[in-house]
Order: C-alpha cells, then sequence, then structure tokens
C-alpha cells in the first residue's frame, strides 16, 4: 500500500477522458484537442515538479464504472477523442475521482484526498469550460482552495461560452485565468 506524498498544489483534469457521444460535443471537440494537448504539456512540467495529477472523471451513469477500462475505451476511438484519451492516459502515480455530476467535488471523495495531499492551490484545466471546469472552480473556491484555470487547458462548446465563464470565474472566484503555455 502506497502513501500519499504532500503536494501542496495539484493538479485536477476534469473530463478529459471523454467518449464526447452527446449532443453538442462536435462543438466541444473544436478545442477539445488543443485544450488537451495543453494539458498534457502542463501535466508534464508540473509533474516533474512534484505535483500530483488527479483525474475527475464522469461515470457516465455507470455505477460499476473503471477508470482504467474508460481509458482504453476511449484511446481505441477514431480522431481526436482517441487522440485525447491516449495523450492524457494517467500514469501509475495519477489519482482518479469518478464524479456523478457536473463538479468534482459533489458526492466524491475528492475535498478528502486534497485534504491528504496537504493542497492549497488547484490546477483546474478539462472540460467543459463553462459547466464541469466552472462548478469545480466554484466549488474549489467555496472550499478555500487558491485556484488556477489555464485558459488554454479547456475547451467549451462555444468560445464565446468559454470567454463569459473563464471571466467569470476570475472576477467573482478569483481564479487565475492565465494561460499553461507562454508564447
Amino acid at each position: 500500500m502506497r502513501h500519499l506524498k504532500a503536494s501542496p498544489t495539484v493538479l485536477v483534469l476534469v473530463d478529459f477522458i471523454n467518449p464526447l457521444d452527446f449532443p453538442g460535443a462536435e462543438n466541444l471537440l473544436r478545442g477539445a484537442l488543443s485544450a488537451a494537448a495543453a494539458a498534457a504539456r502542463l501535466k508534464r512540467t508540473l509533474s516533474a515538479r512534484g505535483v500530483a495529477t488527479i483525474y475527475a472523471n464522469d461515470n457516465y451513469g455507470v455505477w460499476h464504472s473503471d477508470f482504467k477500462e474508460l481509458v482504453k475505451a476511449c484511446q481505441a476511438l477514431p480522431g481526436a477523442r482517441g487522440e485525447m484519451a491516449s495523450m492524457l492516459a494517467p500514469e501509475e502515480c495519477d489519482l482518479t475521482v469518478l464524479k456523478p455530476r457536473h463538479s468534482a467535488f459533489h458526492s466524491t471523495p475528492l475535498d478528502h484526498l486534497l485534504h491528504e495531499l496537504k493542497a492549497d492551490t488547484l490546477v483546474i484545466a478539462g472540460l467543459s469550460t463553462d459547466m464541469c471546469v466552472h462548478l469545480t472552480a466554484m466549488d474549489a473556491y467555496m472550499h478555500g482552495y487558491k485556484v488556477w484555470v489555464p485558459s488554454d487547458c479547456t475547451a467549451a462548446e462555444s468560445d464565446n461560452s468559454k470567454v463569459l465563464a473563464l471571466r467569470q470565474m476570475s472576477r467573482v472566484l478569483k481564479c487565475s485565468i492565465r494561460k499553461a503555455i507562454r508564447r
């Protein structure tokens, strides 16, 4: 049994491992692959600094879900869906939380896990900016965490929805929304 190593900053990847088979998914997919690529680069950088990664993924209503099986199933999908799952496939040291609803905090052990990691800062990246990422950032703010939502590591069904959600997170939730990759 492995014990968790303290990680004051934690990367939370929300719903990147995703078959994207819902109405509007094609619109989300337009920005999802570039967001996943930016998140993969950020994950490599943060992991090299000892930052823990937690995958917070939808269970898609299947209560006997197995995250490893979900990763394999998504990796087998054609096109961007499979590419995203492959480039962001978890490593052995990464942690996972299956969520039943939009926020990674709602009805999950995420807050307990973050306390075990002695986290005070969350980096939240994922899909979709205006729903699951936004609600996770809101709950993180309500739980007292400092939050960074790298704008280039999220995607939404429309650019306008993404911009409005990021603006709301910055203004109301006091999140940093600076890009992860500086050009």
